[in-house]
């Protein structure tokens, strides 16, 4: 069954709409770990007005994984992004700050590239070793994909 243009641009404004209200959690901007460790409460404030504390153990573990010259690099919280377009359970980290921490709490070697894909179960280890200074967001490619 074919849909007309008018169809496919309003499933995509529902799809856009439900990925917004999905990242409402995420904040309109992320501190550096220089910043976070100079703060007496360090958090930030979601979209949606929640205030995320995090741990300054967390933040400890990070300081003493990346190298010093990195620290005002690395914008925290770290998002997760998840998306079918990485494949079935992935997801993706950005950032080379970002890639060289997750390598490093990982245990993997650091790729040369400024993104990381990772799967479920490195999801779960990383959210476990850095559950308040990482988040999800939600992402997708709306452009149309071309079948050969």
């Amino acid at each position: 069954m074919a849909f007309s243009d008018d169809g496919q641009a309003m499933n995509k404004n529902i799809l856009v709409k439900t990925i917004q209200t999905m990242n409402q959690h995420l904040p309109n901007k992320r501190i550096n770990l220089t910043e976070l460790l100079t703060m007496e409460k360090p958090g930030i404030k979601g979209k949606d007005n929640t205030f995320f504390i995090m741990d300054k153990a967390e933040l400890d573990l990070i300081s003493k994984s990346i190298p010093r010259f990195l620290w005002s690099r690395l914008r925290l919280p770290m998002l997760i992004e998840m998306s079918p377009d990485y494949g079935s359970g992935a997801a993706r980290v950005q950032g080379e700050p970002e890639v060289e921490l997750v390598a490093k709490i990982l245990g993997k070697d650091r790729p040369q590239a400024k993104q990381i894909i990772i799967y479920l179960p490195e999801v779960r280890e990383l959210r476990r070793k850095l559950p308040t200074t990482t988040q999800y967001a939600f992402v997708t490619n709306l452009r149309e994909r071309s079948v050969d």
